[in-house]
């Protein structure tokens, strides 16, 4: 008894190769985003209890960040997660840090000053770099509605 294989067995394959190899293109290749030249990025950030304005920072890779810190109440802190960089102000005062965005991703800012009840729940975040993986997702997004669509198409000629 030989084997055979149906016509619409051979397209399904296909087709399911033909997503498997966009899954890992979305996922695999390099985005054609160029990075802008590395520039010096200058914030001013308020401490006051239990919050830092602003709260975000967002920086591209190889910059100079310098954070001048404010403290407005009591004495505070600001320590950067994954830079091991820190500066401490007095109410009324500022100090400032500077270092080089050298690591991409998402970093914590926080307070490494007792300043209260509330102190470790003063955070903030450094981001360095764009968030790729949305684009990825995105991308995802589209590949996985396009599957759904052909199968329930698929689905429906079966039926018939």
């Amino acid at each position: 008894m030989e084997h055979q294989i149906y016509p619409e067995k051979i397209k399904s394959i296909m087709l399911l190769t033909f997503f498997v190899i966009a899954v890992l293109l979305v996922i695999l290749v390099p985005l054609p985003i160029a990075h802008p030249p590395s520039q010096h990025r200058y914030f001013v950030i308020e401490a006051r209890q239990f919050a830092y304005s602003p709260a975000v920072l967002q920086v591209n890779p190889g910059d100079t960040v310098t954070i001048k810190l404010v403290s407005s109440d009591v004495v505070h802190g600001l320590y950067v997660d994954g830079y091991n960089v820190s500066v401490k102000a007095d109410p009324g005062q500022s100090k400032s840090l500077t270092f080089i965005a050298d690591k991409s991703g998402s970093f914590r800012l926080r307070c490494n000053v007792a300043c209260g009840a509330m102190h470790p729940f003063m955070i903030g975040k450094l981001e360095v770099g764009f968030h790729e993986w949305l684009f990825r997702s995105i991308g995802l997004a589209i590949l996985m509605s396009g599957g759904v669509y052909f199968n329930l198409r698929k689905n429906k000629k079966q039926a018939l």
